[in-house]
């Protein structure tokens, strides 16, 4: 049986906050130690880390760099996962620069876009490709993850079209609803929606200095 999907949200943070430990050269670390930095209940880290068979040892807690392997394993950090940026435009040249890509297990196979202006040149180290070679570029480079830095309108069409090529896993930036298979997984990155849940928050702080 697989991890709940809660579980699997919380790995992710677990291993940030392990890697910044082992930067400022912390071995072990308890349970409640590592629960406070990354803002769980230890009831609750004990859990998750008992999920993948990591009980510490007691007395001393965890040890961070086996740790650390541990949930790369469980996440496949260590594979290398190609994926294809599709929209070159700030968006995805900021996306195609982010060093935590590496660092965590992907790498930047293919940058895709439509625009001439664009198609040929070398952002960070990768080739621009023409979208009209879009399934070439999957087959090429064997990408099983893509990353939508496009416009709303041209988002679905993509989508279909790396599905169709055997994608399965696909990261959107766009602001618009999409429709896939079953057994493809779309996570959506909404920056107007997150900010907007900032907002609220903000308000209602001001709301509350004036009462």
């Amino acid at each position: 049986m697989g991890l709940s999907p809660t579980t699997v949200s919380r790995l992710p943070v677990y291993l940030r906050e392990l890697e910044l430990l082992s930067q400022a050269g912390v071995e072990t670390i308890s349970s409640t130690g590592l629960a406070e930095v990354v803002g769980v209940t230890p009831s609750q880290l004990r859990k998750d880390l008992s999920h993948l068979g990591s009980y510490g040892t007691r007395g001393v807690g965890y040890h961070i760099a086996g740790l650390q392997a541990q949930i790369g394993r469980e996440l496949g950090t260590a594979r290398g996962w190609p994926v294809v940026i599709i929209g070159v435009g700030n968006l995805g040249r900021a996306l195609a620069g982010y060093a935590g890509f590496s660092s965590r297990g992907f790498r930047i196979a293919a940058l895709v876009d439509p625009d001439p202006a664009v198609i040929g040149t070398v952002v960070h180290g990768v080739e621009v490709s023409d979208l009209a070679e879009l399934e070439a570029v999957i087959t090429r480079t064997k990408a099983t993850i893509a990353v939508l830095a496009t416009p709303p309108a041209a988002a679905q069409s993509v989508v279909d079209r790396v599905v169709h090529q055997g994608v399965t896993s696909i990261l959107t930036f766009a602001a618009t609803v999409l429709a896939v298979p079953d057994g493809v997984i779309v996570r959506k990155v909404d920056l107007g929606q997150e900010l907007q849940i900032l907002a609220y928050y903000e308000q209602r702080k001001s709301e509350e200095v004036v009462r």
